[in-house]
């Protein structure tokens, strides 16, 4: 491999794509956002006809999906086919040709796209109206006593942040690309070390450095952004990977108690409506359907405090309405839900109150009235100022 022609060619191709990545970086070391970018690079880097896209936009945020949207419309004026699987079905609209929906692995329809909406997408998809696009938002009661207190909280990619989250309330924390959200997300869980500033539970106290086992036994869990790397044990059966998390109670003597794992873990999943055999390998499900299964590993430790870090990524429109009115229900019942996405109208949808996140601090917390995606998106790239 001559290194400097094909240094050159993946600067030509990063700079025509509008991809800035760390050319030497290790892709392992990348954040899931990146990684999707150069999974984008390289299908360019063929030059072939037809690309078929899976979700190219699940992990990208809003400039970087504007980016992707140009690139799909250049490729198609240049000739190219392109293949796009999204659940997004705005994008669908905004980019396709023709339509095809799918349902149980059976062909619905193809259709001009300028024949679908996105209610008769969801219909199509579902076999029923989907109802209201979010659940309305429970009240958070003025005398909640604060279930998450973040003070000056350094580490790796978060620079000085605090903040409160009451019982019952849904915090939702928005920036692009590199803010530094998932960073806070890991060292509040303490998945990362966090080198400076404290995390208190409520009815717990401050956490210290036992890490993500520590937080779980105190009350705090985290749904992590990428279910494959992080969250799920692909290998293991939807069963296994539900009580993983608490096995401690369904154990005796250090050895599990099938039975007691199986009753346990099936009142966590009933309700669901999960798609698969239990006793099979969760990595034979959808991403939706193991999307579920991780909701219902976090459930079973019974939290007070929930951190979502993309909740509804590579999931359908079905399985985004389930998440939804599960997140809206745990804050009924006293759970604070940090809720991270890169989804600005999920976070409108859903969130009491917004914390914008630029270069690793928070720039601006914005109220329920004080919420839209011009304001949020003006504070995601305006000049850093820590909001108090």
């Amino acid at each position: 491999v001559t290194r400097r022609a094909l240094r050159k060619r993946y600067d030509d191709l990063a700079a025509s794509a509008g991809f800035a990545l760390p050319a030497e970086r290790s892709a392992g070391r990348l954040r899931t956002a990146e990684q999707q970018q150069v999974e984008i690079l390289r299908a360019l880097s063929r030059d072939t006809d037809l690309i078929v896209m899976d979700e190219p936009s699940a992990s990208l945020g809003g400039p970087d999906v504007e980016r992707l949207h140009e690139i799909i419309h250049s490729l198609a004026r240049s000739g190219k086919t392109i293949l796009l699987v999204s659940h997004f079905l705005r994008e669908v609209l905004q980019l396709a040709d023709r339509v095809t929906i799918l349902r149980d692995g059976q062909l619905v329809r193809t259709t001009s796209a300028s024949e679908e909406t996105e209610d008769s997408l969801i219909q199509g998809m579902l076999g029923r109206p989907l109802g209201a696009a979010f659940p309305e938002r429970p009240q958070v009661a003025a005398e909640a006593p604060v279930a998450l207190s973040v003070r000056d909280v350094h580490a790796p990619g978060v620079l000085g942040v605090s903040f409160d989250l009451r019982a019952g309330e849904i915090l939702g924390v928005a920036g692009l690309i590199g803010a530094g959200r998932t960073e806070l997300a890991r060292a509040i869980f303490g998945a990362d070390r966090r080198t400076a500033g404290t995390v208190e539970l409520a009815e717990s106290g401050a956490l210290g450095g036992g890490g993500p086992g520590a937080s779980l036994r105190r009350g705090l869990a985290m749904l992590p952004e990428s279910r494959k790397e992080q969250g799920l044990v692909f290998g293991r059966s939807v069963i296994e990977n539900v009580s993983l998390s608490s096995l401690r109670g369904v154990s005796r003597g250090g050895v599990v108690n099938r039975r007691a794992e199986r009753a346990a873990a099936g009142r966590v999943l009933d309700g669901w409506a999960l798609k698969g055999d239990t006793d099979a390998p969760v990595a034979s499900l959808s991403g939706g359907n193991q999307q579920k299964v991780l909701f219902a590993r976090m459930l079973m430790c019974s939290p007070r405090v929930l951190i979502a870090d993309e909740p509804t990524r590579g999931v359908d429109v079905g399985a985004k309405r389930a998440i939804y009115d599960l997140l809206v229900s745990l804050a009924g019942r006293g759970v604070g839900v940090l809720l991270i996405s890169s989804e600005i109208e999920e976070i409108l949808g859903l969130a009491h109150r917004v914390l914008v996140m630029r270069a690793g601090g928070v720039v601006t917390e914005l109220g329920q009235d004080e919420m839209s995606e011009s304001a949020i998106l003006a504070a995601a790239f305006a000049e850093r100022e820590v909001a108090a």
